[in-house]
């Protein structure tokens, strides 16, 4: 069984400005696809990706027996920093990878240089009354092809006319030809609201640019959740891309949204 680190992938120029990928619940490195990455590589980026637990080549425990934490994925960020020597990254993360990414920021303040926080919401008591995910939300049929079932798993989650489907089916491929065994990424949603990673205070994220992106059609976290996250970590700014779900911000959208990001944390 392999560490993060052992299954952490590096992309773009060594002495690129580093950026740490982390991605949400269930999620391998493989979602980080080249058309994620690209973009990251020509602003200089030195791009890391990585598996979390309970995906891809690292550790897998059985389904509903987790034997880590939600802090546990914190840690394993930091241990993907230290591993490749890099002091300091800028971090993207999506759903829960936002939340641990906001998580390493406060509890690790000098490894991070800024946050782009994406289709994620805030841990904060000071933020209350926000809406639920959409009730039409439903698991899907587990069908006879993982790669289908993951495609169709994904599918409810973009926004209308934003699902990129021969991109995901791709990825799925990928997926599934890497993990050991997928059931085990569904511990990600027992660990995902940890108490040991929260509530916060995100006003201890003052000073660090910080950019919220979020999409107006997110079934999971309704808009109203990226209005609040950006709201509740002084000077971040909200980056709304019309007619996004709960997804990466599809490939029409990503360059924009990778110039808007890199031009703010230079400054």
């Amino acid at each position: 069984m392999s560490p993060p680190l052992a299954t952490a992938e590096t992309l773009g120029p060594d002495d690129g400005w580093p950026v740490l990928l982390i991605g949400g619940a269930t999620w391998s490195r493989d979602w980080w696809d080249g058309i994620a990455t690209a973009p990251l590589v020509r602003a200089g980026a030195r791009v890391v990706r990585y598996d979390h637990r309970d995906t891809g080549e690292a550790e897998h425990w059985p389904p509903g027996a987790p034997g880590y934490t939600g802090a546990d994925l914190v840690t394993d960020a930091l241990a993907v920093l230290d591993g490749l020597g890099i002091r300091a990254a800028h971090v993207i993360g999506l759903s829960m990878g936002g939340g641990i990414a906001r998580e390493l920021a406060l509890t690790h303040r000098d490894r991070v240089s800024g946050l782009t926080l994406i289709a994620t919401t805030a841990v904060d008591p000071r933020v209350t009354g926000l809406p639920g995910p959409d009730p039409s939300l439903a698991p899907g049929p587990e069908l006879d092809d993982p790669v289908e079932t993951i495609v169709e798993g994904e599918r409810p989650c973009a926004g209308p006319g934003r699902f990129e489907e021969a991109r995901v089916r791709a990825i799925a491929r990928q997926v599934v030809a890497r993990t050991r065994d997928l059931a085990s990424a569904t511990n990600h949603v027992l660990v995902a609201g940890d108490p040991t990673t929260g509530p916060d205070d995100l006003t201890a994220l003052a000073g660090l640019p910080v950019t919220v992106v979020h999409g107006s059609a997110d079934p999971v976290f309704p808009l109203a959740h990226g209005h609040a996250l950006a709201a509740a970590i002084p000077g971040a700014e909200l980056a709304v891309v019309e007619g996004m779900g709960h997804q990466l911000p599809p490939e029409r959208d990503w360059e924009p949204v990778v110039g808007t990001v890199f031009s703010r944390a230079r400054r």
